[in-house]
């Protein structure tokens, strides 16, 4: 290696491994799959969407974690909902997926308040304080579940798909 470029080496070097240093976070949730358009939303354009909050544990105490219930997110998508979910729009689910890799699969019918009580929200906070690296920025609440294995933390992707078309 070149002796003069070997200081900003070895300076790139030190400050990528300085603790407490991470790398930044995608603030973005991008939907995809069987619908008209891919859609990506900004945590600003998930502020700007009707809110809601749920109170739901992770084997810990309640907390309220506040975001947009992921069928407002699949409706702006143009996911088939409401009137449109019936015949072969029933079997048709959305793959949910968390930066580290760890997918979980939901079908529509179980988002559609047409069909279900269940609540299910993208969160970006949890008792008014936005999710820490290791839980967000956006995390998939599903409070009806009683394990917590679907509350994808760190969501990153919704692909939106439909088995019989």
């Amino acid at each position: 290696m070149n002796k003069t470029r070997f200081p900003i080496f070895l300076a790139i070097l030190m400050a990528a491994a300085l603790p407490g240093q991470t790398p930044p976070v995608d603030e973005k949730l991008t939907i995809s799959g069987d619908i008209p358009q891919a859609l990506t939303l900004t945590k600003d354009d998930l502020a700007k969407m009707p809110r809601t909050t749920v109170a739901w544990s992770d084997r810990g105490p309640k907390l309220n974690y506040e975001g947009v219930r992921l069928y407002e997110i699949l409706k702006r998508a143009g996911a088939p909902l409401d009137k449109q979910l019936s015949g072969k729009a029933l079997a048709s689910y959305v793959l949910a997926e968390a930066r580290d890799g760890y997918q979980v699969v939901l079908s529509l019918a179980e988002v559609d308040p047409g069909f279900t009580e269940n609540q299910i929200l993208v969160a970006d906070s949890a008792d008014g304080q936005p999710l820490p690296a290791n839980r967000g920025p956006l995390r998939l609440v599903v409070a009806s579940d009683k394990e917590g294995a679907r509350s994808v933390r760190m969501l990153e992707r919704l692909t939106v798909v439909r088995l019989r078309k």
